[in-house]
């Protein structure tokens, strides 16, 4: 078994059922929840090519038998099935009803075109960090060398 974290998060639609399907869908697609926190509502991160409402977000660690490349491709059917439409070529970041990143697999350090692990931008990420916070707060960053406590602390 392998332990995954994922951050689970949309900001179009009904956005609390989304959360709960998604969830639902990651434990019959990818594993166990073994821990999911509380759901968030965060602003919007970055450059969007509208004007967003903000996000919910919910940070989850599931046990998998899947290999890091099958859950990312389960994680990209579940957003689809909930309604995600990705824009290919823009620079800016949309809304959507559904987006699923990979924070974490294991301790593995993955970086290909398709996948990179852990997820290169989430200790810049208040909406990432504190959502992990709450249900892995001493797992140590494998590139980092820091706690997800820590990295929250230092934002």
């Amino acid at each position: 078994m392998h332990n995954v974290a994922l951050l689970i998060g949309g900001n179009q639609g009904d956005r609390h059922a989304l959360i709960e399907q998604a969830t639902e869908q990651i434990r019959q697609r990818i594993g166990s929840v073994v821990a999911l926190s509380r759901v968030y509502e965060t602003e919007p991160w970055g450059d969007f090519d509208d004007q967003p409402q903000p996000f919910l977000n919910r940070a989850l660690l599931v046990e998998t038998t899947l290999t890091p490349h099958e859950v990312l491709h389960e994680a990209l059917a579940i957003e689809t099935c909930l309604g995600r439409v990705r824009k290919e070529g823009s620079s800016l970041y949309s809304s959507r009803p559904m987006d699923i990143d990979l924070i974490f697999y294991d301790d593995q350090v993955i970086d290909t075109p398709e996948l990179a692990l852990p997820h290169p931008r989430m200790h810049l990420r208040r909406f990432v960090l504190e959502p992990l916070a709450e249900i892995i707060p001493d797992y140590r960053h494998p590139v980092l060398n820091t706690t997800i406590k820590q990295l929250l602390e230092s934002l």
